[in-house]
């Protein structure tokens, strides 16, 4: 049985560190997944070599995967400065050989390099934790920092930047409980920093049929001919000039940290983008969201309809009141 020959200069190099970082792993990344050798998933999953090379004889034997299609041989170079031939494992062999020894490390890994790979083939190539400094690989930091100049100078409002930041942590999992609490509440946040009012809160006390522009200070003017019923329940579209510029300043600190994380090589995880959030509000001296708010997002899109119907019905009768003045108009000049 002949093994397939890989050429190293093919492979992208990653680094894998837990959140104790007590477990750090070189990772070679080549035909679109993850590549790993015997000592190192002893490493990983805390098990010595000889227990995990009993699991990957078994998943060959028991036909869970073939060997053909998921060993290949590196030139690894040994301590002795020489290379050597070294069998390595791919993703799915290391996911199958997790599930047998029923590790906790296991599962995070297999988050980790399921993002990698997710990465890679919506950009081409992928954004991990640490690249190495030598080589043609390009440096993990210098490709985040680019990242992050992507995302200051976009076109997206500022809590969605802040998501997007967020989504550069080295150990990001759209799945996780953390995620998901954060993505619900940033806005809020956000919004509570500038004006004490949660999103639902503006939308239901702001909305206003008898106000131009139902009351929305910060709706594009320019970008339709006719307010559309779905803007008048979107919270920015209500913002005042001075609420949207803190908004702008607060954002622009989170961005100017990232940056600096970045710059300094620091590696950044979920829990510590959600923690820098509210401190840099708290060093702003903006009061922190501690609670859901007394508005439900219910009650402020029906309050919002019912005062969109009576800014439709005002400006239909202005409409008409317009429309009989320019016949009368054009009546005067006929006669005249």
């Amino acid at each position: 049985m002949i093994d397939k020959q890989i050429n190293p200069m093919d492979s992208q190099f990653l680094i894998y560190q837990n959140q104790e970082g007590d477990v750090k792993i070189d990772v070679r990344f080549q035909d679109e997944t993850i590549w790993l050798s015997l000592d190192q998933m002893a490493t990983l999953f805390s098990r010595d070599k000889s227990t995990i090379s009993r699991h990957i004889k078994n998943i060959f034997e028991e036909g869970e995967l073939y060997r053909n299609s998921v060993v290949a041989k590196f030139a690894t170079a040994a301590t002795d400065g020489k290379n050597y031939q070294v069998e390595y494992y791919n993703l799915d062999v290391i996911i199958s050989v997790g599930y047998r020894v029923k590790s906790q490390q296991g599962t995070r890994f297999r988050i980790w390099a399921t993002q990698q790979l997710k990465e890679y083939l919506i950009k081409g190539f992928v954004l991990n934790d640490e690249r190495f400094k030598q080589g043609t690989a390009m440096n993990y930091f210098d490709q985040l920092q680019e990242r992050l100049r992507e995302i200051r100078i976009s076109e997206r409002f500022f809590y969605q930047k802040i998501k997007d930041i967020y989504k550069t942590s080295i150990d990001y999992n759209p799945q996780d409980d953390q995620t998901i609490m954060f993505f619900k509440v940033v806005q809020n946040k956000l919004l509570w920093a500038v004006s004490e009012q949660t999103a639902a809160e503006i939308v239901y006390n702001r909305a206003n049929s008898s106000l131009p522009l139902l009351g929305m200070q910060s709706y594009d003017k320019t970008a339709t001919a006719t307010i559309k019923k779905s803007e008048v329940s979107i919270a920015k579209n209500y913002l005042n000039e001075e609420e949207i510029k803190l908004l702008g300043l607060l954002v622009e600190q989170y961005l100017a940290f990232a940056e600096t994380m970045a710059q300094q090589q620091t590696p950044m995880y979920m829990k510590d983008w959600i923690a820098r959030l509210d401190i840099i509000l708290q060093l702003n001296g903006r009061e922190l969201l501690q609670h859901a708010g007394k508005i439900s997002h219910q009650m402020a899109i029906e309050k919002s309809a019912q005062e969109y119907e009576k800014y439709q019905t005002k400006q239909r009768q202005i409409e008409r009141e317009n429309s009989l003045k320019e016949l009368e108009d054009d009546l005067k000049q006929l006669a005249n």
